[in-house]
């Protein structure tokens, strides 16, 4: 689902709302989720999961094309931990 998805299901779902006004929360929603996580800050949305910042160490890679080493630096990537009832869900037709 993309965000345009998600603002017109919003929509549907709300009609009494304005699809300006849709469009306006789902922005405001990520871009706190986008700020917190730039200041290192943990996102914990309670039964769909957490998102938080993993450090990545400084390692030595491997160019695909010539099969030289390459210094890869260390930096910072997103981690998202899925809740407990969203796994419940996913897995609910097993």
């Amino acid at each position: 689902m993309t965000k345009s998805e998600l603002i017109d299901q919003l929509a549907k779902e709300y009609p009494h709302l304005y699809h300006r006004d849709i469009e306006k929360v789902v922005d405001v929603f990520y871009n706190s989720i986008s700020e917190a996580l730039s200041e290192g800050q943990r996102v914990e949305i309670r039964g769909f999961g957490a998102f938080s910042i993993k450090k990545r160490s400084p390692r030595i890679g491997r160019n695909p094309k010539n099969g030289e080493k390459v210094e890869v630096p260390s930096k910072k990537s997103i981690y998202y931990k899925p809740g407990k009832e969203l796994k419940e869900r996913i897995n609910k037709n097993r």
